[in-house]
């Protein structure tokens, strides 16, 4: 059978299957860890480990080997939700921990846990285990224990496999040691409990769900099996109740104190030798307190409380102490993100600060991108002690490094490579066994009308420069790029391109790297500013793409880019011409809280914004053809929201296309899914565009 690139981008996850991920270095620079599947459609994935001194590449742990050919997947349902918050697709080991001085490893697969040196890996065998399926396993900073989840309880064993359950009996709803739904979802982060630096006790945080309203996603192709049901807070309702606790090795439990009814969120937990911070946000994200944790006691002190008019961001990284006396975080200074150490900005003014890498005393290493080229990713070191900043990374691209002693590893995806490459110390290169896309790019890169908006032009590889019917491909959205120096970033549009389209890409109103004000111009109106800069860049396409037929144009998008693809062709009719919304939000109230209340606060308090924001009131208005693809187990996006919409069509009168896709997550990793997926929109797009 011919390869094609939608079944190439289909089998592979997008070409990212075989590449190395989950890099981790160890303090000295000797050794670096990370996972890798064996080939471009392999989802399986082996632990690694590289020797800096000979540069070399040995697999610590196949974990194909290790399970004996047993059965691959036996995840439990709280470890299948925990990796969808994390859009994880693949399997095998998908995560990894290491103790402080990167020696010993431990991770679980499968329900089994598994342990070792740098040498070899082997399964430890629990004692009388528990009930329940084992899974988030985490090696303490000294390599004698291991802590994970069974059943949302906390469990901790030697490597003996003596277990012990660390936190008291189950109660319906109630989890510990598990992120809620919000902080993996929209808080960037994934986990709910934290090795103390002595390895002595653990801060575990408690989530009790059952204030939050029960829903059902059911699987109407088997209408014989039972609906699951699950917790979703939607906007304006109530969230989970959380705590935090310390918890030390004989199950004494302590309190963390601070003001939960004024500070409803835990953002943030760091616990490094320097001491135990957190970080707490109130319900309307205006206020973030950064507090030191007296770990004896549980009482706590504020160290820093931040406040902004509209919403505190939360960075990747921080708030941590790198010094008893040294508070390190990002926060909004002069109309852009810097690191501050002590409230003092480090950072140079022209760049926008994305996440913390590392950090101690003297120096804190960080990503950012100059606010005149939000396209790329860099990464930077910043000298406390003169403030002298030295760029780490140089060539156009979106970097991602980890960095052990004088060992810094970079994986790096430029429009110069067809994959990405990661580089140990600029010399040895991992092994990618990543596929290379069937498509050669063909990008070119502008800044449009006076708000200079960030946009790529996709045209295919072997355009003769005929007229064009116009495809616009946006995520355009708060916290999502999609105009980067990246080849990889453009593999499926520029596939669109081939079947004949001029690709059009904005990153417009609310994206990241052009600065707060930029990103705040979407707060109380999700729509507005939005849909303007991707008007604006149509009605420059003239001159930036002359072969760019403008009485042909349709758009789509998935998640909060379907939700602005069906936004055009409701509300500005005249300019779209067709649209395919995948997964839309098409009612902000049936969106989760803590991302929809950043923007559009509490509709308890002021239903306006979301009245402004929302599709449903619009179905009235469409005339323009229209395709709506929902997964009936997305449970991100629910389902609710595309039928929400189809039922308002269908009131209306209006004419449109909906694809249920049977259980189908927000992910949609299905093969056969992805592939014809693809397939189906380009139908619609030529049936629309009448290009047949």
């Amino acid at each position: 059978m011919t390869d094609t690139f939608p079944r190439q981008y289909a089998r592979t996850q997008r070409l990212t299957l075989g590449e190395p991920r989950n890099v981790v270095v160890s303090p000295d620079g000797k050794r670096v860890l990370f996972l890798r599947s064996s080939a471009g459609n392999d989802t399986v994935n082996s632990l690694w480990i590289c020797h800096t001194e000979r540069n070399t590449e040995t697999c610590l742990a196949d974990i194909r080997a290790l399970l004996s050919n047993s059965k691959m997947e036996n995840e439990s349902a709280q470890e299948r939700a925990r990796r969808e918050r994390a859009r994880e697709g693949a399997a095998g080991i998908v995560s990894f921990s290491c103790d402080s001085e990167v020696l010993h490893v431990a991770f679980a697969v499968s329900g089994r846990l598994f342990v070792g040196d740098m040498h070899a890996v082997h399964e430890v065998v629990i004692n009388k285990p528990a009930q329940g399926t084992m899974y988030d396993a985490r090696i303490s900073p000294d390599g004698k224990y291991v802590a994970y989840i069974r059943d949302g309880a906390m469990f901790v064993c030697d490597m003996q496999g003596n277990e012990r359950c660390l936190t008291p009996e189950p109660a319906p709803d109630v989890l510990w040691g598990v992120a809620e739904f919000v902080a993996a979802e929209e808080m960037n982060r994934q986990r709910g409990y934290w090795w103390s630096p002595n390895s002595d006790a653990l801060a575990v945080e408690r989530v009790d769900n059952s204030p939050i309203e029960l829903i059902t996603i059911a699987n109407p192709s088997q209408p014989t099996i039972e609906p699951q049901t699950r917790r979703y807070p939607f906007a304006g309702t109530c969230n989970a109740r959380t705590s935090l606790h310390v918890i030390d090795l004989q199950a004494r439990l302590t309190d963390i104190v601070w003001d939960a009814e004024t500070f409803e969120y835990l953002t943030s937990v760091q616990w490094n030798k320097a001491g135990l911070v957190i970080s707490v946000m109130s319900r309307d994200q205006k206020l973030l307190d950064i507090r030191k944790v007296h770990t004896a006691t549980g009482e706590t002190e504020s160290l820093h409380v931040e406040r902004d008019d509209k919403w505190v961001e939360l960075v990747a990284g921080g708030p941590s102490l790198i010094a008893e006396d040294l508070l390190l975080w990002c926060g909004e200074r002069n109309g852009r993100r810097a690191v501050l150490v002590n409230n003092d900005v480090v950072t140079p003014p022209h760049i926008q600060v994305r996440g913390i890498i590392d950090a101690n005393a003297k120096c804190v290493n960080f990503f950012g991108n100059p606010l005149d080229q939000p396209h790329v990713l860099h990464a930077w070191r910043v000298n406390l002690s003169n403030q002298e900043t030295v760029q780490l990374t140089h060539d156009d691209g979106i970097h991602g490094v980890s960095i052990g002693g004088e060992t810094m590893v970079v994986r790096s995806a430029t429009m110069h490579h067809p994959r990405s490459r990661t580089l140990v110390n600029n010399h040895h290169e991992l092994l990618n066994n990543a596929e290379q896309s069937l498509l050669t790019v063909n990008v070119s890169f502008h800044r449009v009308g006076k708000r200079n908006i960030s946009t790529a032009i996709v045209l295919p590889e072997d355009h003769d420069g005929s007229a064009l019917p116009v495809l616009f491909d946006p995520y355009g959205g708060p916290h999502a790029q999609r105009v980067v120096a990246s080849s990889m970033a453009f593999t499926a549009a520029q596939w669109f391109a081939n079947q004949g389209f001029c690709v059009v890409i904005a990153d417009g109103s609310g994206t990241p790297g052009r600065g707060s004000d930029w990103e705040r111009e979407v707060y109380h109106d999700l729509a507005t500013t939005v849909l303007n800069d991707q008007l604006e860049v149509l009605s420059h396409l003239p001159e930036i793409a002359p072969c760019a037929d403008t009485t042909r144009v349709a758009i789509r998008g998935w998640s909060f880019g379907g939700y602005l693809a069906a936004l055009a062709v409701l509300r500005a009719p005249q300019h779209f011409h067709a649209a395919i919304a995948g997964a839309p939000v098409t009612e902000w109230k049936l969106y989760d809280t803590f991302y929809t209340e950043r923007y559009l606060g509490n509709p308890q308090h002021d239903p306006q914004p979301y009245l402004a924001s929302s599709l449903l009131h619009d179905a009235k208005k469409l005339t323009r053809p229209l395709l709506i693809i929902h997964g009936l187990a997305d449970d991100n996006v629910l389902a609710a929201h595309s039928l929400e919409l189809s039922t308002a069509l269908l009131h209306a009168g209006r004419p449109h296309e909906f694809l249920p896709l049977v259980g189908v997550t927000h992910m949609t990793p299905q093969e056969v899914v992805a592939e014809n997926l693809l397939l189906h929109q380009l139908d619609f797009l030529r049936r629309s565009l009448s290009l047949r």
